[in-house]
């Protein structure tokens, strides 16, 4: 029986989240938890095969509360949950371990297709942070000066018109940049791109 926990302090987000949840085949039970503090204090008990974790909330936010999970449990499997806001935070969770983000608007199918692929790479053990560090600079392909520093740029929040101030470039050629590594990093978006990024060391 396939268990997923939503945690979020939002009653009507976890209500939503939850509704697109039950939708996802091979999910047979849906459990609630209002705060990190909770999902520490359950987890060991319930087992939840995956865990979507708001990133932030009062007390124990998720970035936190997702390390002591994993720090307890390394093969608990969580991804974040985000308005899309929060790069920073959504990267250092996936630095940390977690599997990935979903926005907190993402259609059915996209919550339903992130699930099913990180359910899959559970049952069969495929954790990326299993893989070995050698592996993984291998497959990393290596940027431009320019391109780490737009990565760095974003990781700090900044959007690309403030980032070409920063690096006295125009708007336009900051997109470029960005195009390029988010090619490079086989990255969706900026907080995938970041989440990359750190998980590697390319930003710290």
């Amino acid at each position: 029986m396939t268990t997923v926990c939503v945690c979020d302090d939002s009653p009507l987000a976890r209500e939503t989240v939850r509704r697109a949840v039950a939708t996802v085949p091979g999910v047979q039970r849906v459990l609630l938890a209002a705060n990190g503090e909770e999902v520490l204090a359950r987890f060991g008990a319930e087992r939840p095969d995956l865990v979507l974790m708001d990133v932030r909330m009062p007390g124990v936010g998720g970035v936190e509360a997702t390390r002591r999970l994993l720090a307890s449990y390394a093969d608990a499997a969580v991804v974040m949950l985000t308005m899309g806001e929060d790069h920073e935070g959504v990267a250092r969770a996936v630095a940390g371990g977690a599997r990935g983000y979903l926005r907190k608007d993402a259609s059915r199918e996209e919550i339903s297709a992130t699930l099913m692929q990180v359910l899959s790479e559970t049952a069969h053990g495929r954790r990326t942070s299993a893989r070995g560090a050698g592996e993984d600079s291998a497959a990393l392909p290596s940027l431009t000066e320019r391109e780490l520093q737009v990565l760095s740029g974003m990781s700090r929040g900044r959007s690309n018109a403030e980032i070409g101030r920063e690096l006295y470039l125009s708007e336009d050629t900051v997109k470029t940049h960005a195009r390029r590594l988010f090619r490079k990093l086989e990255a969706s978006d900026r907080a995938h791109a970041v989440a990359v990024g750190f998980r590697h060391g390319l930003v710290r």
